[in-house]
Parts: C-alpha cells; sequence; structure tokens
C-alpha cells in the first residue's frame, strides 16, 4: 500500500495534497514549522524539521514511506540535500515538485549574484533604501549591512526582526502588481533584492519594480544533486502511476 510523504509549505505542495486526497492515496504532508499558523491541509499533518538526514531516513522506515515529493521552497537546500541522500539509504523513490526559476524580461534591470553572500558583497556602500524580499530566515545574512533603511514583508511574527532601520509589512502572498507598486513609491525604494524562487504568487514585485524602473538584485537558487524534477502536479500523479501507485479516482 502506498504511503506517500509530501514535504511541503509551498503553494504546489498545497495543490499536489488537494489531489492526493482526491485520489485517496495514503499520504503525509510535512510542514518544517516556520510559519505559527500554517495553512491547514487535507492529509495529515506533522509539523517540525526531521534532526537531519539520518533522522529522515529512519522516518522513512519506521512509518514504511512508499514515495517521497520534495515540494518544499526552491531555497530549502539543506532540507532537499537532506531528502535525497535520506531516499536513497532507505531506497525511497523521490520526485520534486519545484517551480519553473524566473527569466529576466525585457525592460528588466537586473543584477544576478550566486548566493547571499554575494547579496551582502554587492550591496556594500552608501546607504540606500531597498525592498529586501527574501523571507524572514535569511535577514540573519544582511545584518551586516544596518547602514540601509529595509523594507521587509513577512508572513507573521514581525518582533525580533534584525535590521534596525526597517519598515515591516505582515502579508501573505499572492500578491499583486498593484500594491507592489504602491508599497514600493511609498517606502521609495531604490532596489529590490530577491531570490529566484519562481512561480506567480511573489512574481509581482518584480514586474512592479519594472514598470518604476527599479533595478532588482536576484539571488540564483542553490545546487542541489541531481534528481527527479517536475513543474506540476499531473506530472507527479503520473510519476506515482508508473511507479505503481494505483490512483483512486
Amino acid at each position: 500500500m502506498p504511503n506517500l510523504l509530501i514535504l511541503g509549505g509551498t503553494t504546489e505542495a498545497n495543490a499536489l495534497a488537494k489531489e492526493i486526497a482526491y485520489q485517496g492515496i495514503n499520504a503525509t504532508y510535512s510542514y518544517a514549522g516556520r510559519v505559527t499558523e500554517p495553512r491547514p491541509q487535507p492529509l495529515p499533518v506533522r509539523v517540525g524539521g526531521f534532526g537531519g538526514m539520518m533522522a529522515l531516513e529512519q522516518y522513512l522506515r519506521d512509518h514504511s514511506v512508499s514515495h517521497v515529493i520534495d515540494a518544499t521552497h526552491p531555497f530549502a537546500a539543506r532540507m532537499s540535500s537532506n531528502a535525497i541522500a535520506a531516499c536513497h539509504r532507505a531506497e525511497v523513490p523521490l520526485a520534486a515538485l519545484t517551480r519553473p526559476a524566473w527569466s529576466p524580461q525585457p525592460g528588466d534591470r537586473w543584477q544576478r549574484v550566486p548566493d547571499f553572500a554575494g547579496a551582502v558583497a554587492a550591496l556594500q556602500g552608501p546607504a540606500k533604501r531597498i525592498f529586501l524580499a527574501v523571507g524572514r530566515m535569511h535577514l540573519e545574512e544582511f545584518a551586516a549591512l544596518p547602514q540601509h533603511h529595509y523594507l521587509l514583508r513577512v508572513v507573521d511574527d514581525a518582533e525580533s526582526l534584525p535590521l534596525p532601520r526597517r519598515k515591516v509589512v505582515v502579508s501573505r502572498g499572492p500578491f499583486t502588481v498593484e500594491n507592489d507598486r504602491a508599497l514600493i513609491e511609498s517606502h521609495q525604494s531604490d532596489l529590490v533584492v530577491s531570490k529566484n524562487a519562481g512561480g506567480s504568487g511573489a512574481r509581482a514585485k518584480l514586474d512592479a519594480a519594472r514598470a518604476l524602473g527599479i533595478p532588482v538584485l536576484m539571488i540564483d537558487r542553490p545546487i542541489l544533486p541531481k534528481r527527479t524534477e517536475f513543474s506540476s502536479v499531473p506530472q507527479v500523479l503520473e510519476w506515482l502511476a508508473h511507479s505503481g501507485v494505483n490512483l483512486g479516482v
């Protein structure tokens, strides 16, 4: 009997969970526990990390997990790397459901850097007004640059954030171009800093920056070991079917 583990926390993971529940497939949805109030799911949910690669391997064995679908954020590199290694050791099939990366469009003013260290290096210098759209987990990376005035947008818990010169907006996507343009204009941002997360839910800030003629400092995705990747829920379902999972609907 199939027993799926969905590593979730993204829009894509939520869509997959809905379809897996509809198909009547036994599965567990795993949240990393970064958000105080995660979205409810139509599947059994576990919250929190596994404690490293070997602990994840043991979880797969203890719970007789038959397949793992990694639908975490493209920048959840540690979790994804642990999943690849744990599934290899436990001989559990693994597939990733990930959104395509963004590409610059005509009119975009992108400067690409390979990682967060590259972004910090690129921001050395005089004070700027920056829309730092990288998520709260990565804010500490920029603590060495207190001269800038930052616009920060977080999902919840706006307390105890680093960076002394900041304006905090608590909001959950998807976002619109109109609202992001108004947000950037109200903050008088000179620059947008973004991870190349891909997808549509967070793209509005890039379209707003293009419309306003504001440059974007784009952080490339981390490089992961080779794995099977899909970009849509139907592709994952087809992979499951070919892997011996009987789709119920």
